[in-house]
């Protein structure tokens, strides 16, 4: 939706001028937080500016309260409810993780059931823990060449939609990280005409609300919910996100259930930087994604023209488990050239000072948004190249696979809360785990509580860590042990 036609002024950022006319009164401040100002703390003051720590405020009657809006924070929120096509909008201070989260807990209760990918980030696996549904699992197809995840096929969800009659909502990945999406309107369609929800992790999937020629978006999709990670591709700051809701669902629910695990304090420094950026989303977004999706196009074209990478787009569409594919996202395969994704991802940043967003065993993600400039593609191209030519090998004995079938011997909530004892990672197998375990980013678990530990899963463990990934998750920092159901 853009804001030339929108019912509401999408020229106006109400926190932004609440806390504008705030800072021109010189309000003495006997309240929290304590730095007051910045007076306090002068070397934050410094480092952040007076320009910044004098919006660090708490809320007042003037500057409205996130867990009760009844004015200018609940103003934003309509304004980005009517920037993204929403029937509401929540600003969330928590992350993403914390909209999954709430989405979660919204339609989920003990023991009930909720049909989604594995590929999902662990925020949702987090929220199984917290409420004790039961997870059901739609095992993405797998690109054998790419060793990535895919989407969901509709005749996998329709299965599963059959199988399990009960369960009250379908979760979709809007996009995967790697820009993949399922055929989500189809999706919503099932998952409404057997009476489910249907939620949409959009953690990658913001400027799909505002580019032309990009797949389509949860609201417009009919999605009954979805988490949209502003501070990605949307230019807020890091850490605000927006949850959004359709006509069916409950919006004082769903504020009670936000308010369950979200702080009483909302930072005004996040709440005005989504407020600033729906503007600025709405007003120039169409024409800037435009530019994006061109960047990101080019670049594909220059980095496969340098052979043995494979930059992959909108060829791999098969109407199915690769529906559509988010022009924006520029992913590169890099076995060919015989380095894992990890590999090019730690020479890029400790021989050419570009830090991209992740790699994996077998690709890297560079996040291309609206703070992007030609030159640095060109950079980022030029330094690939110049790494193909000076490590390219043969690429024998690397291994390929991004997602291994897990095996699910019981709910996330039952496994982590479980009597568990810890042992060494080679003597985990046949066990049913009690932790997560992935590398990050991206935050997809490759066990989660109460999968079973498989000799497979324990070989990319060490394969991954002795590439040098991110790991994350266990008690152990160093993942020599894993905390098994005892």
């Amino acid at each position: 939706m853009n804001g030339t036609h929108s019912r509401l002024d999408q020229r106006r950022a109400p926190i932004h001028e609440a806390l504008e006319r705030f800072r021109q009164m010189r309000v003495v401040p006997f309240d929290v937080p304590g730095h007051k100002r910045g007076r306090g703390n002068p070397e934050l003051t410094a480092f952040l500016g007076q320009q910044c720590v004098g919006v660090d405020v708490n809320s007042m009657k003037p500057l409205d309260n996130l867990c009760h809006p009844v004015s200018v924070i609940r103003e934003a929120e309509e304004l980005a409810a009517d920037a993204f096509g929403a029937a509401h909008a929540f600003l969330m201070v928590g992350g993403t993780t914390s909209s999954v989260q709430s989405m979660v807990l919204t339609v989920c209760k003990r023991g009930d059931e909720i049909i989604l990918p594995r590929n999902v980030h662990r925020s949702v696996l987090n929220a199984l823990v917290l409420c004790g549904a039961v997870p059901v699992y739609v095992n993405p197809e797998v690109d054998q060449r790419l060793g990535i995840s895919l989407g969901m096929k509709r005749e996998q969800v329709a299965k599963a939609i059959a199988e399990h009659p009960k369960a009250v909502a379908v979760l979709v990945n809007n996009p995967t990280y790697y820009g993949i999406c399922s055929d989500l309107r189809a999706i919503v369609r099932m998952a409404h005409d057997a009476g489910m929800l249907c939620l949409a992790d959009e953690a990658h999937g913001t400027h799909f609300y505002f580019g032309g020629g990009l797949p389509v978006s949860a609201m417009a999709a009919g999605a009954d919910m979805a988490s949209v990670s502003m501070h990605k591709s949307g230019g807020s700051l890091t850490q605000s996100s927006l949850l959004l809701t359709g006509p069916n669902v409950h919006s004082g629910y769903v504020r009670q259930i936000i308010n369950l695990t979200q702080t009483t304090s909302g930072s005004y420094l996040l709440m005005s930087s989504l407020d600033i950026s729906r503007r600025n989303l709405a007003l120039r977004g169409r024409s800037v994604f435009h530019q994006v999706s061109d960047m990101a196009e080019y670049a594909r074209e220059e980095i496969n023209a340098v052979g043995g990478y494979y930059a992959f787009g909108k060829e791999l569409c098969n109407g199915n488990s690769i529906f559509d594919f988010d022009a924006t996202k520029l992913s590169v395969h890099t076995l060919d050239i015989g380095l894992a994704g990890i590999e090019v991802y730690d020479i890029l940043r400790d021989e050419y000072d570009i830090q991209i967003e992740f790699g994996d065993i077998g690709n890297i993600l560079a996040y291309l948004s609206i703070g992007d400039r030609p030159q640095e593609v060109e950079r980022l191209v030029s330094a690939l190249a110049e790494i193909k030519r000076r490590y390219h090998t043969d690429g024998t004995g690397l291994l390929s696979q991004e997602y291994i079938d897990p095996q699910v011997a019981a709910s996330p909530q039952e496994a982590f809360y479980a009597d568990k004892i810890s042992l060494p990672l080679r003597e985990t197998e046949g066990k049913v785990c009690s932790e997560f375990v992935m590398c990050y980013p991206p935050g997809i678990p490759i066990l989660a509580p109460g999968e079973r530990i498989t000799a497979e899963i324990l070989d990319y463990i060490e394969y991954a860590k002795a590439k040098g990934c991110n790991m994350t998750g266990p008690e152990d920092p160093d993942i020599l042990h894993l905390n098994v159901l005892a």
